[in-house]
């Protein structure tokens, strides 16, 4: 079980300057761009290993915050600010995305950095980790859907919806790779340990 919990702990870890991005005041210029270079500073400093390693979703943050930082301060850049919402979330989702396509699910490069090497290359691992990407990716297709809907229809839904929403589909995305590792690691102990009859 504490094994469970910290491969979960390192999962959200990889999400953590996304999360706190959603957490943090991002409504004024000054907020913005405020907490872009707050989530540029926690993409390096949490994710140093990660990043040594070659982790694409770490990698890919950096660079995100990075680019926005640049833009946000270097060149007032308003037409970026106005379209985060809808900019964050497809990023993400597209990175997510762009790692399933190329055959190496993030999932799955987390999963690798506690194995052995002998085991990188396991069908049922590499199977289940594609799995758990693409349910990530089409979650996260929600809250991007929704803040399109917002480019056109600004004051059809109150402002904190869109907080709520991304927050429920990450509750979500933890939950579900919560209890899939779990069910997983559970069907290899019943098939390396019989229950005697």
């Amino acid at each position: 079980m504490l094994g469970e919990l910290l491969d979960i702990a390192k999962f959200i870890l990889g999400f953590s300057p996304w999360i706190l991005f959603l957490f943090l005041p991002t409504d004024g210029w000054d907020s913005l761009r405020r907490a872009v270079v707050i989530c540029l500073v926690v993409s390096v400093m949490f994710a140093l290993k990660a990043l040594r390693k070659g982790i694409i979703l770490q990698w890919a943050t950096l660079i995100f915050f990075l680019f926005c930082a640049i833009m946000l301060y270097g060149f007032n850049c308003v037409w970026l600010a106005e379209h985060m919402g809808i900019i964050a979330n497809s990023f993400l989702d597209g990175v997510i995305w762009f790692t399933v396509l190329i055959g190496q699910p993030f999932t799955l490069q987390y999963a690798r950095a506690d194995l052995p090497k002998e085991q990188w290359f396991d069908k049922s691992l590499i199977r289940g980790c594609r799995f758990i990407a693409i349910f990530w990716g089409t979650l996260l297709l929600v809250p991007t859907a929704f803040n399109a809907f917002r480019l056109f229809y600004p004051l059809a839904l109150p402002d904190p919806f869109y907080f709520y929403i991304s927050l429920f589909c990450i509750v979500i995305g933890i939950s579900f790779t919560t209890i899939y590792k779990h069910r997983k690691r559970k069907q290899r102990e019943a098939m390396r340990y019989p229950a005697h009859s």
